[in-house]
């Protein structure tokens, strides 16, 4: 497989417009992955800036572009391509959103750089924003977590998701700081969560990193959709149809082996990650795992 990923990269960077600022992650893997060929029919379950869908289309394929953030849908429709329908939904309902079989399915499991890049969206800690995190807009916000869970629960939540082993520290300094002022915007989370951090924090690593990704994971229930998400997938794929998945932390590999082990015929041993080159080029990628696996 790793040498059909080298022969693909020049094939993948001619196809992918240069005017293109988020690039996809892992991008000729995924094609070596997927094997896309003329008339195949493909779903993009998190569709994103549709960098992979580019290149899915590129490739000859039809793709089904999904994706819960109607935002996205609206910026990816504006460009008209070719070859691509678009229905709004979460890949955790994929047998509703898909009844027609199809020859693969990718789930791209990061938050898309344009949402990370969107500061109202309340993702990241850089920037001074409203404590939101919701993908798609409606529902419980990260801001309604931090204000109304109680204690245990809120160091549960940190500690489970976010592998944060201060988390009852961090979770007593969140529920002290609100009975002074309620949370409303990211960066007043940050400084709570990094004034509780005992001792020195790894370098380059901020100490709300976990605590955020905790938050994110659970406001949009990400490993409960990724659970139903892949089993819809075998259930719309045909036989010896292919099921990629990126993952981006510990968590979401772990049931995305366990699945591939147990439902379907994994490709490699171990997940592809990033190379040297494409980490240069898109550092976002440096924590990216992809799996495949094809249904007997």
């Amino acid at each position: 497989m790793m040498g059909q990923v080298k022969g693909q990269r020049l094939k993948v960077k001619a196809e992918l417009s240069p005017e293109l600022a988020h690039l996809p992650v892992l991008p000729s893997e995924v094609l070596a992955g997927l094997e896309p060929r003329v008339g195949q029919l493909m779903v993009d379950g998190t569709l994103g800036g549709a960098g992979h869908t580019r290149l899915l289309l590129a490739a000859g394929a039809r793709v089904i572009g999904i994706d819960q953030d109607p935002f996205a849908l609206e910026r990816v429709r504006s460009e008209g391509l070719v070859g691509l329908e678009l229905r709004q939904g979460n890949f955790r309902d994929l047998p509703e959103l898909v009844p027609e079989v199809v020859d693969g399915v990718l789930l791209d499991l990061g938050v898309s750089s344009f949402q990370l890049d969107d500061v109202a969206r309340g993702f990241s800690f850089h920037t001074d924003a409203p404590l939101d995190m919701r993908m798609s807009q409606s529902g419980e916000s990260a801001a309604d977590v931090v204000n109304e869970l109680a204690y245990e629960d809120l160091a549960r939540i940190i500690y489970e998701y976010g592998e944060e082993r201060h988390s009852r520290r961090i979770a007593r300094a969140i529920t002290e700081e609100r009975e002074k002022t309620p949370f409303s915007g990211t960066v007043q989370l940050a400084n709570t969560i990094k004034k509780a951090y005992p001792g020195q924090h790894a370098r380059g690593i901020h100490p709300a990193r976990r605590t955020f990704q905790a938050l994110r994971i659970y406001v949009n229930d990400e490993l409960g959709a990724l659970e139903a998400g892949l089993r819809g997938a075998k259930q719309i794929l045909q036989s010896g149809g292919r099921l990629a998945v990126i993952s981006f932390h510990s968590l979401e590999d772990r049931i995305v082996k366990r699945f591939m082990r147990a439902e379907l015929e994994p490709t490699t041993k171990k997940p592809l990650e990033a190379s040297e080159a494409e980490l240069l080029e898109n550092p976002r990628s440096r924590s990216a795992k992809l799996r495949v696996g094809v249904k007997a």
